[in-house]
Order: C-alpha cells, then structure tokens, then sequence
C-alpha cells in the first residue's frame, strides 16, 4: 500500500513537470508525419508518388535517433526535403525544451524526495531478514547502528535531518542499513520503514525531542501493538506516558550515565564487568578501575546532576555541589551546596584538596574540561570523572586524559544494544548489583576461565524446533539435557567449548548464573558468553541429532542404514558371544 502511494507521488509529479514537453512532441512528429505523408514525392512512370503513413513514420523515427539510413522508399522531392528541413529544426527545438524539462524534473526536490521514498520502502518490503527501525541518527543513533552492524543485524533509519542520511550512505555497514530523509512521527514514514513488517524486531526512538519521540512510540503501539518500542526520553512527565504504554521500554540517558558512574565509584568491579560485555576498548576482564574512598565534588546540578547526586547519596557517598543555579533548599538534608560556577576558588571552598574524586557532569563541554585543567592543578592526586556530551569533541577528551570519560549517548546506545541482542545481558548485570561482590567477581573469574583475553561475544539461543530442532527433539523424547553438556567440544570430548551460560529465561521467569547440572527444557532460552567461534560448533550441536548424543553419551553413534544395519548386527554378535561363555562356564 506505501509503495503504490509513492508510485503514484512519483509519476504525479512527472506527469505535471513533463505533460508540455510530451505533448510538444507529439505535435511536432504528428504533423511532420502528416506532412511527410501528404507532400508529392517522385514522378514515376508518369504519376507522381506519395509516402504512407507508415513509411513517414518509420522515417521520422529513424531521423529521431540521429541514425539516418537514408530517403525511403525512393528518392525524396524537392518538396518533401523542404518539409523535412522544416520538421528536422522544429524536431531539434522541441528535443531542447524536452531535455531542459528532464532536467529540471530530475534536480526538483519533490521528485528526488518522492524517489527515495520509493526506492526506500521498496528495499524495506523486500527485505527478509530481521531488522530494526532507528528514529534519529544522531549521536546515539549512529553508534548504536555501528554496534547494530558490528552485530550483523540490520537497521531501517528515519531522519529529519538530510545530511546525516546523506552520511549514511559513506558508512561502512557490514549489513544494509537503508535511510530516509522524513518526519519518524509522520504514520506513513513509520509505515514506509516497515513498522508492520513481520521482519521488524523493534523500533528505536532516538531524536533529541522528548514530544517528538512520545508521539513516534504511540504512533507505533496503534500500528503494530505486538512490536517491541524502546524510546529515549529525558523528561519526567514524558516518561511518566511512556512507562503507561505495554510493551515500551523507557531508557533515560541521565540514570543510565549516573548508575554507571555510581558503579565505577562504588561497584568498579561490576563497572568493569559491564564495561566489557559492550566491549569498551581498553578494558580488560579482571582489571577494574582503583577508584580512591571518601568526598566527592559533583559540578553540575541539572537533570543529570540530579541522578548522579541521588545515586551518591542514596548508597553514602558525601558529596559536595557546585552549580551557579543550585538550590540549597530543594536538596536532601545534609548536601553541602555551593552556588557559584566550578573555578579554582569554587573548588578550594568545596575542599578539593581532600576530595577523592571530582565529577564535572555540566551540559557544556568547555565547562566540563576547564574543570578538569582546575582539578589537575589543585589536586593532582584526585580521581577525575567527566562528561562528554559532544561525540565530535572526542580528540580534546581523549587529550584531557581524565580518569573516566562518560559520553552519555554512547552509554545510552550500549544500553539499548543490550537490550536488542538480549535483554538477559542487562538483567543480569542489574541481578549483580543488588547482590554482594562476591558473586561478580565470581563470575569474572568463570569468564576468565572460558574466554581469556579474546573479546567477549554475547549471543542467545531459544530452544525451539526452528532454532534447535535436535535439542528440542531429543527433550520430546524423555531425554535429558544439561548446561554441561551442551556446552561440550564436539572435537575434543569431554572438553568443554569456550563459552559460559549467563541466564536461563524459563516461562518469563529468569534464572541467572545456573549451574552446570542444570537441566534445560523445551522453550528455554539461554544467555551465552564465549568467544566466536564457540556460536557455530554450538549451533552444530543444536541442529545436528548425532552431535548432540555424542556430546551426551560420548558415543559416536552409526550413520546411514547400512552402518546402522551392520552395528546392530556386530552387537548381536557379541551378545551370543557371551551368552555361550556364560553356558560353558556354567556346565559341570
């Protein structure tokens, strides 16, 4: 239906644009064909000739293509050429206003929108592999289509802002991420990129307009009620609508900035854990950040300010303000608040020489890096967190060398990947947080074991008969799974593959770090971490019914009729063997 209303907007506007020009055309060949017919040709034999209409029209046809295979059927009159110089000249002027309409069409703007809206929901109808549909494709949305692709899954984006679709098209995606210049809020744009399509996982609203991202997600819920909608949103009352919708997951980048900065403070090694299952560069399993005891400076008040500040202070972390338009009388009891800009002077009063570590968490980048050169003046010594708010501003925060840089679209987009390959990954470090360290660290030291210094690979596998027709059929038959061993090398029986179970999701209910011995079912899906090549010698034991029992049993069962024919045989074979042992041996 969005094809045929974009076909339709297409040869609309060609219609208008070149119904002049054809019709000039049309003039001209048909009255050059007219003439051509009704001018006297050659005298022969006496009478003089004529050409018929369909000798004049073969003529002119041939003359239109600058071909010339010359005067048809006979030699041409003195009449006749003079009417053919008349219509070869007219033939030229109406060519020109015709080619200079083209080109006119083909620079119109409304025609080159109305053909990549065309083109646009062409490729997305054809496509059948598993997509995503991006709204925005800004910071945030332009690193989470670059882990999206790092993935090999597929992503449709909508934009109101042409030069980044135009960027589009230079990226190096290693899948097909096709884009659209167009409003995401518009129902016709979300019905173009596929928001019914069967092969749409979920849509991603990521515009920098709390309003414009709440109306994309109602928009989408009365299209397709049964897709997954996961939207951006900074606003509490925005937030408060979109937590109402079903199916709407709800990502602040301001309490996802703040719960990590919490973690890097006062859970490092959850923070490194985290950090390297998104696959930070620089991080390395086991190896967390020494974040120093104590007070903290927090610079900057706003929104997210707010959050880290709630985060502090809710899990005992004293920690001292500065803002120009902070006010005291709104905060908790006890918070130290000064209201002043974050410079030297500001820092000394707040007791910088003593702090452990400064946060400068402002909207301004400058700000945040005129902070850090203070921090670094005044003490050395104090662990330096900061807030990078521009992605285009990385090269100065990478010269800053602060402690920690938090780039609060990048966290944001690692959140909502977590959440689009598996949303076990991110239940299951929220699992490790409300729990003793003890466990996180017992659970590096399993990853440790199993995946060493390769980069970490997340993938999740529902056993189904479409995703593991072996394992399914096996479990209908009584048979019994465990972690163990599924988990096992088919290569190098009993070794086990690179790679560690997470969670199992049972009949919505998850269960997170199972045991080895812990028995599977048919539905389950199951959260893997390993290295890549453990995904296909896994996925070998899903599909193939001989690996799975051989990795089971530890027998390499026949294959074929005639292997099977002839082992059944071998053991009957030996089965009398040893009944007639047990005969003469009983015999007095």
């Amino acid at each position: 239906m969005t094809q045929t209303s974009d076909l339709d907007r297409v040869a609309m506007i060609v219609l208008r644009y070149m119904r002049r020009p054809l019709f000039a055309l049309l003039f001209v060949y048909s009255v050059g064909i007219m003439g051509m017919a009704l001018m006297p040709g050659q005298v022969v034999d006496g009478e003089t000739t004529n050409m018929n209409l369909f000798h004049a029209f073969y003529f002119f046809t041939y003359t239109a293509t600058t071909t010339g295979f010359g005067e048809l059927p006979d030699g041409f009159s003195d009449e006749q050429r003079l009417w053919t110089i008349f219509c070869l000249y007219t033939g030229v002027i109406a060519w020109f206003y015709a080619l200079g309409s083209l080109i006119g069409l083909v620079q119109n703007p409304h025609f080159i929108q109305a053909m990549d809206r065309f083109r646009f929901a062409r490729k997305v109808d054809r496509n059948v592999e598993p997509f995503v549909i991006l709204c925005g494709f800004g910071d945030t949305g332009s690193l989470l289509a670059r882990g999206l692709s790092d993935h090999h899954m597929r992503a449709v984006i909508l934009d109101s802002d042409p030069e980044r679709i135009k960027a589009l098209g230079v990226r190096d995606y290693t899948v097909a991420m096709p884009g659209l210049h167009a409003d995401a809020s518009a129902p016709k744009h979300l019905l173009a990129a596929g928001v019914e399509h069967t092969a749409c996982r979920a849509l991603v609203t990521l515009t920098n307009d709390d309003d414009a991202n709440l109306k994309i997600a109602v928009m989408a819920r009365h299209l397709n009620p049964r897709l997954r909608v996961i939207c951006r949103s900074t606003s509490p009352r925005h937030e408060a609508n979109l937590r109402a919708l079903d199916n709407v997951t709800v990502v602040d980048p301001f309490e996802i900035f703040a719960q990590l900065l919490y973690w890097a403070i006062a859970r490092p090694e959850l923070h490194n854990l985290n950090a390297w299952f998104v696959g930070a560069p620089g991080i390395e399993l086991g190896a967390p950040l020494q974040v120093p005891q104590g007070n903290w400076i927090l610079c900057g008040y706003e929104r997210m300010g707010y959050w880290i500040h709630r985060y502090l202070h809710a899990n005992g972390i004293n920690v001292c303000i500065i803002d120009p338009e902070v006010d005291a009388q709104g905060t908790e009891e006890g918070t130290v608040m000064l209201q002043a800009h974050a410079d030297h002077s500001a820092l000394v009063t707040a007791g910088i020489d003593d702090a452990a570590g400064v946060v400068a968490a402002t909207n301004r980048d400058s700000d945040n890096l005129s902070t850090l050169l203070a921090v670094t003046e005044l003490n050395p010594d104090a662990f330096r967190i900061v807030r990078q708010n521009s992605h285009e501003n990385q090269v100065a925060f990478d010269a800053a060398r602060a402690d920690l840089v938090l780039q609060h679209s990048l966290t944001t987009a690692r959140r909502i990947l977590k959440l689009l390959i598996s949303p076990l990954v991110q239940e299951l470090v929220d699992w490790l947080a409300q729990h003793e360290p003890a466990r996180t660290k017992e659970l590096v030291a399993r990853l440790q074991a199993a995946v060493g210094a390769e980069p970490p690979h997340l993938w999740s596998v529902r056993l189904i008969p479409g995703e593991a027709p072996a394992v399914t059929q096996y479990l209908d038959t009584d048979g019994v799974i465990t972690l163990d061993a599924l988990c096992r090398d088919a290569r190098t029986f009993p070794d086990t593959l690179p790679c560690e179970a997470l969670a199992v999701r049972r009949a919505g209910q998850s269960i997170m770090l199972p045991d080895r011995d812990f028995s599977l079912g048919v539905g389950d899906e199951v959260l893997f971490c390993g290295v890549h090549e453990a995904e296909p010698l896994l996925q070998a034991t899903l599909h193939n019914p001989y690996t799975l029992r051989y990795v089971i049993t530890g027998v390499d069962a026949p294959r074929g009729y005639l292997f099977t024919w002839l082992e059944a045989r071998l053991w009957r074979r030996r089965s009398d063997h040893r009944q007639t042992g047990r005969r003469s041996r009983s015999r007095p």
